[in-house]
């Protein structure tokens, strides 16, 4: 009977981990291998702070999950201590924290991941790491959105100017 439980319990965790690899926009595995207690509460807290879900997960766990979510690919990084992280809001998030904080912790390696439902491997992570977060791509489109009215304004200004300066003279 309690067999059945521990089974059951297992189903559970192991559709849990395929609805976190669908619904997550970007999820990141990495080898934690090395890293202390205060550097993994560390890099929890970063993470937590950006809306980023953190585990530790069995590798065997971890393969059932992506048979389930049909992201297979992903299954040739699942060797030795595996963590990933699951990000739902944000897609830049998971690979920037993860990236900047393996920069700074040689223990940290990024193995690869899944951005918007396709295997990566570890460049394109760091390529997606090195993107402005989504308020700076915001910002950069908003200047770039007014910089035809504000051309436009200065423009007038100085037609405005040139007549005034006209007749004064």
């Amino acid at each position: 009977m309690a067999n059945a439980k521990v089974i059951e319990s297992k189903q559970a965790a192991v559709e849990l981990v395929a609805s976190k690899l669908k619904a997550s926009t970007t999820t990141v595995v990495a080898d934690y291998r090395g890293l202390n207690v205060s550097q993994v509460t560390e890099l929890r807290k970063q993470l937590r702070e950006a809306g980023v879900e953190f585990q530790v997960l069995k590798n065997t766990l971890v393969r059932r999950a992506t048979a389930a979510a049909e992201l297979t690919e992903l299954d040739e990084v699942l060797t030795g201590p595996t963590a990933i992280a699951f990000g739902a809001e944000d897609a830049i998030a998971p690979a920037k924290i993860l990236s900047d904080f393996a920069k700074k912790n040689d223990a940290l390696e990024i193995k690869g991941g899944i951005v918007e439902g396709r295997v990566v491997g570890v460049d394109q992570i760091k390529a997606l790491a090195d993107l402005p977060s989504r308020e700076g791509l915001l910002s950069m489109l908003l200047s770039v959105l007014q910089a035809p009215v504000r051309n436009f304004a200065l423009a007038v200004k100085a037609v405005a100017e040139k007549g005034e300066d006209e007749a004064s003279a």
